[in-house]
């Protein structure tokens, strides 16, 4: 986990796009400087961060299943549950599954796993949208690959072939190395 970086997952361990699941896992850095606020003398992961890590794994299965076709923006976020604490140096296990799609949304189920148990839970809904342009495509193929994503970009839906994409975006503007930005 690269917290900095907006990186929240380490690997992918599971993915089958015909059960529409993934199964992630990421260790919490020992030392960030999120935990010199988060808390002094208690430093615990911060709960949105939790809520984004679930939402990396989420959208790293919709890339998948959509084989990098269209990236996933959060959208909404309901009953989201923290249920205990996640302090430095501890692994959590991400497993994601997707409810529905349709009309250009996918909502999935989400859940962490620490120590065992239960620590957080939240349905997700992303916006899916074609990608910007080849160099924003390309940039998540990478990041892809360094989770272990082992889908590659079909190059039959390039941005210069789609007619919605914006080829003047400029990825460099917002560079979180996460699926849904």
């Amino acid at each position: 986990m690269r917290i900095e970086y907006f990186q929240l997952i380490d690997r992918i361990v599971d993915l089958d796009t015909d059960a529409r699941t993934v199964k992630v896992e990421a260790t919490v850095p020992t030392t960030s400087t999120i935990f010199e606020g988060h808390f002094p003398g208690r430093p615990i992961m911060p709960g949105v961060l939790l809520v984004e890590s679930m939402a990396q794994a989420s959208g790293w299965l919709i890339v998948a299943i959509n084989k990098f076709e269209r990236m996933p923006f959060l959208a909404a976020i309901k009953d989201a549950k923290l249920r205990s604490f996640i302090e430095p140096g501890e692994r959590i296990d991400i497993a994601a599954q997707v409810l529905h799609e349709g009309s250009g949304y996918t909502m999935t189920q989400a859940a962490i796993t620490a120590r065992g148990k239960r620590a957080c839970t939240a349905q997700l809904m992303f916006s899916l949208v074609p990608f910007p342009n080849a160099e924003f495509r390309g940039y998540m193929e990478a990041m892809a690959e360094r989770v272990g994503l082992p889908l590659k970009a079909d190059p039959k839906a390039s941005p210069e072939s789609n007619p919605k994409a914006n080829p003047k975006a400029d990825p460099k503007a917002n560079p979180r190395a996460n699926p849904h930005g």
